[in-house]
């Protein structure tokens, strides 16, 4: 593929970026590889492309430094493609590009910290029933001193809970706060998955919280609510992107829309609670969920491939 960008736009960051990744595909490839893609037939399978286009688009992003290619048989050759530092700075890109679609093409305009049970973006979320969650690093607040690690407890059930964003003093909330649908209530549902924990352990599921604010904003929340499970940061995004979690624009940060995911040792996700409009209730729905999950009754049917 030729570069599009004239000679007058030489020095137009928006234009020779577009060259690297303005052709929709190349932009869906790089969707495809944060939730986990990494192999030919893979990305075709879920975009429907011709072997040729494919090919194309993709040594297109690993001309660009978006891909790299990771040999995995070597008779006949083939190769895995996996973002590189370069490809995952993309993943606001596309967080941006869909909360515009999910606000301006699918919605009304409004931020919303929530969605009507009917909608598209609901559905969307919903359709995470079943899938499988790639290897993550995110970082966990309460635990200063640890490396980025896996989001999900290691051989146990995972209540991953999202929220948009809690402060520790009132004063610290953006303005406008109270305004947004669905926004306020992060306290709350902190509280409640606080003094049900020991619950949640009992049946056999360990609780964590997760927004796209600064850790250091997180620890002084965790400090202050007596919080004893990780509340942990996706500030940049790979968490939110990987799964096509719902966001909103609030004081110029992108943040997380309320939802809770329960997943399995196995990394499925086998219930998803969205909207989540009564915060109690859905604290509640989710111990439940663990419940059966743990019971062994198979309500969701086979585990995916």
């Amino acid at each position: 593929m030729v570069r599009r960008s004239e000679a007058g736009d030489a020095d137009c960051a928006i234009a020779r970026a577009l060259d690297v990744v303005g052709d929709p595909w190349t932009l869906l490839i790089v969707r495809d590889a944060a939730r986990g893609v990494s192999r030919f037939d893979g990305f075709q399978a879920e975009l429907g492309l011709s072997r040729k286009v494919l090919a194309e688009r993709l040594r297109l992003l690993v001309d660009g430094g978006v891909l790299v290619r990771e040999p995995y048989q070597d008779r006949p050759v083939r190769h895995d493609y996996r973002l590189t530092a370069r490809g995952r700075a993309l993943l606001p890109v596309l967080v941006a590009l869909q909360d515009w679609g999910d606000t301006w093409v699918l919605g009304d305009g409004e931020a919303s910290a929530t969605a009507a049970e009917d909608s598209r973006e609901a559905a969307r979320v919903h359709a995470l029933r079943g899938a499988r969650l790639p290897a993550l690093a995110l970082v966990d607040s309460t635990d200063p001193g640890a490396a980025p690690g896996d989001p999900l407890a290691a051989g146990a059930w995972t209540v991953l809970y999202c929220f948009p964003g809690a402060f520790a003093r009132p004063d610290a909330y953006p303005p406008g706060w109270g305004a947004v649908p669905g926004a306020p209530g992060c306290t709350l549902e902190a509280r409640t998955f606080r003094d049900r924990l020991a619950e949640f352990t009992a049946a056999g599921a360990a609780v964590r919280g997760v927004s796209t604010q600064r850790p250091d904003e997180q620890r002084a929340f965790a400090e202050a609510e007596g919080l004893t499970f990780p509340l942990l940061s996706d500030t940049a995004l790979e968490l939110t992107a990987a799964l096509r979690l719902p966001t909103l624009r609030a004081a110029g940060t992108t943040r997380l829309k309320r939802l809770t995911l329960v997943v399995d040792p196995a990394r499925v996700v086998r219930e998803v609670l969205y909207p989540v409009t009564d915060v109690e209730a859905g604290v509640a729905a989710a111990l439940a969920a663990v419940r059966v999950g743990t019971s062994g009754e198979d309500r969701w049917g086979p585990e995916p491939s």
